[in-house]
């Protein structure tokens, strides 16, 4: 497993895209959006920083900050969430799902402290 990234909401898309590739140097790798959200992927080979924009002006984050998430690598989203939920019993914010439009297998836990983790599988 692996830790894949961290996602933030943030106010100004285009300002925090700014701050981190030319202010920091990290590459804009990817992109996309979903219902309505712009999610922006900045980094490098070892991880990168989810920046997640609402133009509505909503921030859906429960975690003070605009924290939003731990994304963690697993071989498989199904077997990974079914053995936290038999050791753990965390509280689910999404089950397994797939996301076609960026070809992954995804689900939403918990962790102890109250965190959200999510399991990425990718499929190809």
């Amino acid at each position: 497993m692996d830790v894949i990234h961290t996602a933030l909401w943030v106010d100004d898309i285009e300002r925090t895209i700014e701050f981190y590739t030319e202010g920091l140097g990290l590459e804009l790798n990817w992109e996309f959006t979903s219902d309505g959200v712009r999610n922006v992927y900045l980094g490098g080979e070892h991880g990168e920083l989810q920046c997640k924009y609402d133009p509505n002006g909503s921030n859906k984050t429960g975690v003070a900050g605009g924290f939003g998430h731990v994304a963690i690598g697993v071989e498989s989203t199904d077997e990974a969430f079914e053995q936290l939920c038999k050791r753990e019993d965390p509280p689910v914010h999404e089950s397994p799902m797939t996301l076609s439009a960026i070809d992954r297998r995804v689900a939403f836990v918990e962790d102890p402290d109250g965190y959200v983790i999510e399991l990425v599988e990718r499929l190809n």
